[in-house]
């Protein structure tokens, strides 16, 4: 089976987002009112591709395989995934 993969990749609370704070700042300075403080904005990353697995659990077990090992920095960040059947394109 194909699989499409969305995993959401963020900061983990507590952990300084220099990129974020830039952009509540910058968000402010331009005048868009009800941003809050600098701690609130935090900027992540979307990373998606497809996966041949046998079923969903194999599929994502080896997700969460790949996020804890190349996808993601588990000390510093969290993550979410999505594995969402491929459209087999026949319509039902």
């Amino acid at each position: 089976m194909r699989f499409d993969v969305k995993v959401e990749v963020r900061p983990r609370a507590g952990i300084a987002d220099p990129e974020g704070a830039t952009v509540g700042k910058a968000l402010r300075a331009l005048g868009f009112e009800g941003v809050g403080d600098s701690t609130t904005v935090h900027v992540g990353k979307l990373i998606e591709f497809d996966l041949e697995a046998p079923d969903v659990p194999t599929a994502r077990d080896r997700v969460d395989a790949m996020c804890h090992t190349l996808l993601t920095n588990p000390v510093i960040e969290d993550y979410s995934f999505e594995v969402i059947p491929a459209d087999s394109g026949s319509g039902d």
